[in-house]
């Protein structure tokens, strides 16, 4: 791939974009308008731009084409997971005739708790920043065993097991050695 295939920074599109939405929004409801529209963050990712798109209603991770060769656009409405370091995050497809083909996953809908633009874009860049951390990826949770004996699991043991198939006890030795197996027991060989 050549420098002079690569497509530019989305930012100022996106800006562009977003704001003339942001003028038609303006004083519904679900509208901040201590924050602004902000492209925030955008740099190279896996052939892709990759940064947080901010507006008054609406925080974003956006994924843009940077190498047309790569991009795998998604039809408006379709999902695809991407790993980061943090963990898998679902992106949804998108296409705007002023930015064309994008995916975006939602941080936050709307943005009514943030009190001005500057804790905004400080949440994005933070938010972005995050993504690539390994320490904020999800550790799964492992099985919990029940060891208590009144519990519905006080299924028998392996050992009571054998020794009941056997109809006789059976000691550690016997089952080390094998004499479960037909072996004579107690032979000490």
């Amino acid at each position: 791939m050549t420098e002079a295939a690569l497509l530019p920074d989305p930012s100022a599109r996106l800006a562009a974009a977003f704001s003339a939405v942001a003028r038609r929004m303006h004083g519904l409801s679900f509208v901040n308008p201590a924050v602004e529209v902000e492209a925030v963050g955008f740099a190279p990712w896996d052939a892709h731009w990759l940064g947080v798109m901010v507006t008054p209603w609406f925080m974003n991770f956006m994924l843009l084409p940077r190498d047309p060769a790569a991009w795998q656009p998604l039809p408006p409405g379709a999902k695809r997971c991407y790993a980061f370091p943090a963990g898998k995050y679902e992106f949804i497809g998108g296409n705007d005739p002023t930015v064309g083909d994008y995916q975006g996953c939602s941080l936050f809908s709307p943005l009514l708790e943030f009190a001005d633009h500057a804790s905004a874009r400080l949440v994005a860049t933070l938010a972005r920043a995050a993504l690539f951390d390994p320490a904020n990826a999800e550790v799964p949770a492992l099985p919990v065993a029940n060891l208590a004996p009144d519990s519905a699991a006080a299924a028998p043991r392996p050992l009571a097991q054998l020794q009941e198939q056997l109809g006789a006890p059976l000691s550690k030795r016997d089952f080390l050695r094998g004499g479960f197996i037909g072996g004579e027991r107690g032979h000490r060989g």
